[in-house]
């Protein structure tokens, strides 16, 4: 690894105190680049480097490495250990609308559960929870017992390792309840196996898929459909999902739009 490319992990690290996740995505695009090209990034041409990463179909793949590329020159850049800075562009990925569920959908589909073991009651408190939150699946399987105070969660491993507090609708505090008294094992985590041990997210997405049909994440996308849907502030849709910037909320307001030409369809005599 050479030495600008340590100066810059040091960087995101410890200055911008990205999470550790984050950090070894970083780590993983850039030392590729200088493995494949057997030469420290700061000497290789822009052309050489863009060539290399051609052979990537998938366009976010790429998009997510030549992130990284930018995100590393520009420090280069600012650290005067490169005279002249020239940003990436960036592959055009045609914006998909997220995929969600309707509240009618998700409440007929969990009554199939089988909620007479506790198996069934923590699978009907999971999906229940997911969708009563927003929260992503790593925030709800890091929960602990002590991270709920009443109605309220607060999640302490959010993305970016950025904290915030969330209200949990009562009916999903009741199904967790329920399925705390009847789970044989005190134990740290709110979700957890048979076997005692913290939840793992391809168990969490079995369970989803299994009464569902779709990821965990789906219901993330379901929870901010809803509230916007309900008329519900952007801003205070972003503080609730966490989402650093409002640009990642507004990806929501293709449904704002959408009740609008409905209501016109329906209500207005040109329709």
């Amino acid at each position: 690894m050479s030495n600008e490319l340590e100066a810059f992990l040091e960087y995101i690290s410890i200055t911008k105190a990205l999470s550790k996740k984050s950090v070894a995505a970083y780590k993983s695009d850039l030392t590729l680049i200088e493995k494949e090209l057997t030469k420290p990034l700061i000497q290789l041409e822009l052309k050489t480097i863009l060539s290399l990463l051609s052979s990537y179909e998938n366009k976010r793949t790429l998009n997510r490495k030549l992130s990284s590329l930018n995100a590393f020159f520009d420090f280069c850049y600012k650290s005067h250990f490169k005279e002249i800075f020239s940003k990436v562009p960036l592959a055009k990925i045609p914006k998909l609308l997220p995929k969600f569920l309707s509240f009618e959908k998700i409440m007929h589909a969990i009554q199939n559960i089988d909620v007479s073991t506790w198996i069934g009651l923590r699978d009907y408190a999971l999906i229940l929870f997911l969708y009563a939150t927003g929260t992503r699946i790593s925030e709800c399987l890091a929960m602990t017992r002590n991270d709920i105070d009443g109605e309220w969660l607060y999640i302490r491993h959010a993305k970016g390792e950025k904290e915030r507090v969330v209200p949990i609708a009562k009916a999903s505090r009741v199904a967790i309840d329920t399925y705390l008294k009847n789970f044989p094992k005190e134990k740290e985590y709110v979700w957890c196996n048979y076997k005692g041990d913290k939840l793992s997210r391809i168990s969490a997405y079995k369970i989803c898929k299994k009464y569902l049909g779709v990821s965990p994440h789906v219901l993330r996308h379901s929870y901010a459909t809803a509230l916007i849907s309900g008329g519900a502030d952007l801003r205070v849709v972003q503080e609730l999902l966490g989402h650093a910037s409002l640009l990642t909320t507004q990806v929501y307001t293709h449904i704002q739009r959408q009740d609008l030409k409905n209501t016109v369809d329906v209500c207005h005599p040109m329709r």
